[in-house]
């Protein structure tokens, strides 16, 4: 049975994520969200703290790289490196959305690795830094209509294409991208490389200017011919139509959760600073009396509240489903469009009940609202999730319910 309490095996590293990102991510928020694309060197020294910890044991996973399904060692009901991470990540993106996607060797393509890789695979890009790389410019939500192709010659594969919006494309050292093998072979076809970027044939063409998290930087990439040793396709090279997207949607199953965990860390930064800026103001919150004998800028408050605390234990449940070998596909989804679309309209309601103060650059709740709003888009739009959770419940396969 799920325990809702945060493990004890995890508190102490969960208070060493929260002073992260109290002394380091939020102490350089706004300043790396005025210089846009400018590195954040600060966080080289945080990320040789993180390997540290890891490398001491002390560490039970952050981010991105402590994400893979746990082992049946037969100990029954356990937490593993799926919870630590969403936990982690919570109290990161409380501090900065934006530099915690610039984090180095947490990126995406790290979790995608550890999603799918085999044992070898995982010893050989230990320490690797890795961007994702899955849209296209005609390929978007839909992730089985991938152009970019992967042709096998000889002991290497031959990939040509291009892709967009990869977060942390320039600074990474390598991209996991997504291919097809044979585009008559649909989505069994796809298959996921990684493609470190020394390699010829692979270039960042540009970085983008977004709407928020402006600390990461995100590229688009060209692949030109470029040859990838055959090792570095990730998992089964076999293609089998029977078990279609399974492979590569593994990496959804516990990227997704990871999403949602950046939105519920974000929201609430928004709530932490909206309470104290309603205290300050002499709205008083009691939890003791019904929303309608209280003012309205508590109710909503409240209302907030329920909302948040909703997308967190969606969130928590698929990473406990994952580190516990159960199907969470569902599960992912749900916690995804919950906390994506939740967390948005948490932070752009926070601004409005601060007033002028939340749109102003003295706090902090504008950019928060910024940077929230790729959390209900990347990794799968919200009505991408919601089209997904639907054909789960119904029982329904995506060609019956599009």
């Amino acid at each position: 049975m799920i325990n809702l309490e945060t493990p004890k095996k995890f508190r102490t590293f969960v208070e060493q994520a929260n002073r992260v990102a109290t002394e380091f991510l939020r102490a350089n928020s706004r300043k790396y969200d005025l210089a846009e694309h400018a590195y954040p060197k600060e966080l080289d020294m945080l990320a040789a703290v993180v390997d540290g910890m890891s490398d001491s044991g002390e560490g039970q996973g952050a981010g991105a790289t402590g994400v893979r399904r746990s082992s049946d060692d037969g100990e029954g009901v356990r937490n593993g490196s799926n919870m630590s991470s969403v936990l982690s990540v919570i109290e990161t993106c409380w501090g900065d959305v934006g530099l915690t996607l610039s984090m180095p060797r947490q990126g995406l393509g790290n979790s995608a690795i550890a999603s799918v890789a085999t044992d070898e695979q995982l010893q050989r890009f230990k320490g690797m830094w890795a961007s994702m790389a899955i849209t296209e410019p005609d390929c978007g939500s839909d992730s089985a209509a991938i152009t970019t192709t992967a042709v096998k010659d000889g002991d290497e594969y031959v990939l040509n294409g291009e892709k967009i919006f990869v977060t942390s494309g320039d600074r990474s050292d390598a991209v996991v991208v997504w291919a097809t093998l044979d585009k008559a072979l649909g989505r069994a076809a796809i298959k996921s490389f990684v493609v470190p970027k020394s390699l010829p044939g692979i270039r960042v063409e540009r970085l983008e200017h977004k709407l928020g998290i402006k600390s990461s930087d995100t590229a688009t990439i060209v692949l030109d011919n470029c040859r990838v040793p055959a090792e570095n396709l990730l998992g089964d090279p076999e293609v089998h139509a029977d078990k279609g997207f399974a492979g590569v949607m593994q990496t959804f199953d516990n990227t997704r959760p990871l999403v949602a965990a950046m939105a519920v860390g974000c929201a609430r930064a928004a709530l932490d600073r909206t309470r104290e800026l309603l205290e300050e103001a002499g709205v008083e919150i009691d939890y003791d009396r019904p929303i309608l004998a209280q003012s309205a800028a508590a109710a909503t408050f409240l209302q907030m509240e329920a909302d948040w605390e909703a997308a967190q234990l969606l969130t928590l449940e698929a990473a406990w489903m994952a580190d516990n070998r159960l199907p969470n596909s569902l599960e992912a989804s749900m916690a995804k469009a919950k906390a994506g679309r939740v967390g948005n309209q948490i932070t752009l309601r926070c601004v409005e009940l601060a007033g002028t103060l939340g749109y102003g650059e003295d706090e902090l709740l504008e950019k928060w609202a910024r940077d929230s709003k790729i959390l209900d888009i990347f990794e799968g739009t919200q009505q991408i999730q919601q089209l997904i959770v639907a054909r789960r419940v119904l029982g329904l396969t995506s060609a019956e319910l599009r």
